[in-house]
């Protein structure tokens, strides 16, 4: 549900979209130094560093699902919910970039127009999610979330013809049994739940692949899309550059949909009744959370890859899931405790193989 960008899920490596495995991969890429995660420290300090941000980005990941279902508890409007945490964006891009953070890339026209596509999918992407949540339990929303890399593999094969190794199929094998058990019964989610968090799934999937194109160079061997008026071209934009391009894009369509769908006039009766600067202090501080884990995920990405950050994201499902049986005071079945362990362990199998896939150690 966090507003991310980019999500750090899963990408089969067979869709050879260009994305760090390796801080040396650093060494080579264009982008302006991020919060000091580039450097010539020595590799203890630079191990050292990568535990830092893997750690951080850990607990933002992991209070921010917790703190905006409990927000939606008593805040129950998704929409400005994600308004809130696109404003916080724009505010906090503004901030860095007139500190001199990160510089703009130069655009054309048809670049622009691109990232106005992209931003609808972005929205609509932040949007079912936070609807999604809202209509669901954390645990059920974690464990479907965990078949991202089922989309995309399957969306590999659709837009560049790619297809993934038997070893990762075979990986995926639990994800799809985990996710059929940890459903199955009464679980405490509708069918409107279910199928917004499926969809949410996808186009997490796809948002995936889209921001990594946007995000690299240009190559000869970069594959090409099958059709391609659907994926967006190689900017090789900065990843705060793409957020402060995607923060108040998102924030007018999330206000629109809000008005759209009624939920405007509802905030205003809510706020008249109920607002509190208390309440407004924890929204405020909801969406400051938000934009410090887009901060923190950008950062340990770059300097991490994303077998780590996908490690993380499996242990932060499982603490997600625990936690909120905890805290929510949620019943699971045996046949769901079994349905979540088979779903985190498909997925922690599957980033094993991608990892050895990219070292080599495995043929394709």
């Amino acid at each position: 549900m966090q507003v991310l960008l980019p999500t750090p899920a899963v990408a089969s490596s067979d869709t050879r979209i260009p994305i760090y495995d390796h801080p040396s991969d650093l060494l080579t890429e264009k982008y302006t130094t991020l919060l000091g995660t580039h450097s010539s420290s020595s590799p203890l300090s630079s191990r050292r560093s990568l535990a830092f941000w893997l750690i951080l980005y850990f607990g933002f990941n992991l209070g921010l699902t917790l703190y905006n279902k409990g927000v939606l508890i008593h805040f129950p409007f998704p929409y400005t919910l994600t308004a809130l945490h696109a404003l916080c964006g724009t505010f906090g891009g503004l901030i860095l970039l007139k500190n001199g953070t990160f510089v703009p890339a130069k655009l054309t026209a048809a670049d622009n127009l691109a990232l106005v596509a992209f931003s609808v999918l972005y929205t609509v992407n932040i949007a079912v999610s936070n609807v999604s949540l809202h209509l669901v339990t954390v645990p059920f929303h974690q464990v479907v979330r965990a078949a991202t890399p089922i989309f995309i593999i399957l969306l590999s094969i659709f837009l560049f013809g790619t297809r993934s190794s038997n070893h990762k199929m075979v990986s995926l094998v639990p994800v799809i049994a985990g996710v059929g058990f940890a459903t199955y019964g009464d679980y405490s989610y509708t069918t409107s739940g279910l199928l917004l968090t499926i969809l949410g799934t996808v186009l997490a999937a796809i948002k995936t692949i889209y921001t990594s194109i946007l995000q690299s160079t240009p190559s000869p061997t970069s594959p090409q899309p099958r059709v391609n008026f659907i994926v967006p071209p190689r900017l090789q934009l900065h990843p705060l550059d793409l957020l402060m391009r995607m923060a108040p894009l998102a924030f007018i369509q999330c206000v629109f949909l809000a008005y759209l769908t009624g939920e405007s006039s509802r905030v205003h009766a809510w706020s008249l009744d109920q607002m509190t600067p208390i309440k407004a202090a924890l929204l405020g501080v909801n969406g400051l959370i938000a934009f410090g884990l887009n901060i923190v995920s950008f950062t340990a990405n770059k300097a991490a890859g994303p077998l780590s950050m996908t490690v993380a994201a499996n242990v932060k499902q499982v603490l997600s899931v625990f936690c909120a049986v905890i805290l929510f005071k949620l019943t699971i079945t045996p046949t769901n405790a079994l349905g979540i362990l088979l779903t985190i362990t498909g997925g922690m199998w599957y980033a094993a193989v991608e990892y050895q896939e990219k070292r080599g150690r495995w043929r394709k």
